[in-house]
């Protein structure tokens, strides 16, 4: 049974510069990065209640929308919750490590990057399970194989995880999958670098967890259920977001 968070006090926060648009990144997007930059460090301890949406303001130099759509975000990755009349609380940290992968910013747009692909990919396994021939079929089990042997020797690479991806994608007997999917090819691959380097210094366990979700597609595809194929897709990679944002998620 879930437990409301321990309401603690704000600790200082480190002396946050104005946050100055850049040409890639919209302002919600560098404030995201900046409060999960005060969560990795544990400034932010879980359970503390952020300071009110005003005081965020003047702390950082931005407007009342921006501030908005940045605790949006946070809240959406599970990191933060806003509680009615209360405020809005910490409810996750991301294991400590995950700043040595990647800087904060890039982990926001990696974490964007699910939102798109949630959707593009459950449906894409979807219709690769339906519309799948023979060597379309060969072609993901040759990628899950070679994914399996690279877990067996403990050297996930983002280009084996991608590659079993890709096979779904070219499968799905729509060629616009595979297009969006080369699209989102730098972030996709940012987010699996990030996802198995945090696997790869986890105890073992977890690379048997991701083999085995992938497994569990595969074996829908393989069995020609859609709708299974979609769900497990669409598990998979809500998973891997949980487990890079939450690290009681990391083992």
């Amino acid at each position: 049974m879930a437990h409301a968070p321990t309401k603690t006090m704000m600790p200082p926060m480190a002396e946050p510069p104005s946050l100055v648009l850049t040409r890639r990144q919209r302002m919600g997007d560098q404030l995201y990065g900046q409060i999960l930059e005060q969560i990795l460090s544990g400034r932010l301890p879980e359970g503390t209640r952020l300071p009110a949406e005003v005081d965020l303001c003047k702390m950082f130099g931005v407007s009342r929308p921006v501030v908005r759509q940045a605790l949006q975000r946070l809240g959406a990755d599970g990191l933060v919750q806003a509680r009615q009349g209360s405020g809005t609380y910490v409810m996750a940290r991301p294991a400590e490590r995950l700043a040595s992968f990647a800087a904060p910013e890039q982990v926001a747009d990696y974490l964007r990057s699910v939102e798109v692909r949630v959707v593009l990919e459950g449906s894409a396994a979807e219709h690769a399970a339906e519309r799948r021939n023979a060597g379309e079929l060969a072609a993901i089990e040759a990628a899950h194989a070679h994914f399996r042997q690279e877990a067996e020797r403990g050297v996930l690479t983002p280009a084996g995880d991608l590659a079993f991806h890709m096979a779904i994608a070219r499968a799905s007997g729509n060629h616009f999958y595979a297009s969006a999917m080369e699209h989102l090819h730098q972030a996709v691959s940012g987010f699996m670098s990030v996802s198995l380097s945090l696997t790869r210094t986890s105890p073992r366990e977890r690379a048997s967890v991701v083999l085995r979700e992938h497994e569990l597609i595969l074996e829908a595809i393989r069995g020609q259920d859609g709708a299974t194929a979609r769900i497990a897709m669409q598990f998979h990679i809500t998973q891997a977001r949980r487990r890079m944002v939450d690290h009681h998620r990391d083992d």
